[in-house]
């Protein structure tokens, strides 16, 4: 199943909550609708939401707070890559100008900071306690792994522990929050609700993984970013952990010297170094295990449609090529 056949598969609630979206976008403020339209309509994948909308389905849910909650999602999402591109100091994102390079730095914070207030508007129109604790525990985590990955950056001593403690905070978390969201709109039990935040945190972390590898993989005009970015921000992602590990120690020290610069003058060797040692193989391995783990987590669920969606996601997560 492709991603478009799984939209159909709810694309009333799609559209719904697209208009949500725009609606809620809206400002009095000229600036902030242009830069808030400019992100949200860069050819995002806009999965996040997508998990909201698949897992209340999945849980039988028939209100209309799964659009809400989508919403909220995709605004903290969007907040969070305004803010991101500023301290990356990116150019780029999905082929296109980021909003700082166009608008600078200080508009693209408080636009940033506004999508992220108005989400916080949002969230409490379900009247929901347990939907206002998932996504204050999303929220504060996601903040504490920008800074672990500032922390993260330029270190090339960065274990795979740490490596895995930063992509479950700053991804994988808000995939967990989305999926048990709609179990919770649906007043499923604590067992449905848990299987379905490990669900989210699997697939988070199976997406992350994949991200990671196509930084030294992909095509750049596909992907919509420079091959070797994450180097070139000195991120020391799995797939050099990995390597670093495994190579010798000229390589060792090439590559070290290399995340402690962000320096990508060698990038084609360290990407020789990546696939002779197996690096990307590996993280391929574990990213197709967190995959196999969210789609066990689903087994709690009635067979449905939305159930099988959720399932063809996982897959499509590890299967991806941009």
């Amino acid at each position: 199943m492709t991603i478009d056949r799984i939209r159909d598969c709810i694309s009333d609630d799609l559209l719904a909550t697209d208009k949500l979206i725009l609606s809620r976008l809206s400002s009095d403020v000229a600036l902030i609708n242009q830069i808030g339209h400019h992100i949200i309509h860069s050819g995002g994948k806009r999965i996040r939401p997508l998990i909201v909308l698949l897992a209340a389905r999945a849980c039988r849910y028939e209100g209309t707070h799964h659009h809400t909650m989508a919403a909220v999602i995709e605004f903290i999402h969007t907040s969070t890559l305004l803010h991101d591109d500023v301290v990356d100091e990116a150019d780029t994102r999905r082929g296109k100008a980021t909003a700082n390079a166009h608008w600078g730095n200080a508009a693209s914070v408080l636009v940033g900071d506004f999508l992220y207030s108005r989400s916080f508007q949002m969230m409490v129109e379900p009247e929901n306690l347990r939907v206002l604790e998932i996504m204050a525990e999303a929220t504060n985590t996601i903040a504490a792994g920008e800074v672990l990955q500032l922390l993260n950056c330029n270190d090339p001593d960065t274990d795979s522990a740490r490596y895995y403690e930063v992509i479950y905070r700053k991804t994988a978390k808000l995939f967990e929050a989305a999926a048990s969201i709609g179990a919770v709109l649906a007043q499923q039990d604590i067992t449905i609700e848990s299987a379905l935040a490990c669900y989210g945190k699997e697939l988070g972390n199976a997406y992350q993984l994949i991200d990671d590898v196509l930084d030294y993989t992909a095509d750049e005009q596909a992907l919509g970013k420079t091959i070797g970015k994450d180097l070139a921000e000195g991120k020391p992602t799995l797939p050099l952990i990995l390597a670093l590990a495994r190579a010798t120690p000229e390589e060792q020290t090439m590559m070290r010297e290399a995340i402690r610069l962000g320096d990508t003058q060698h990038i084609q060797t360290i990407t020789a170094i990546i696939f002779r040692t197996g690096a990307i193989e590996d993280t391929m391995q574990q990213a197709r295990q967190a995959s196999q783990n969210a789609v066990n987590a689903l087994s709690v669920l009635v067979d449905s449609p939305y159930k099988q969606a959720l399932i063809d996601l996982a897959l499509l997560a590890v299967a991806r090529t941009y």
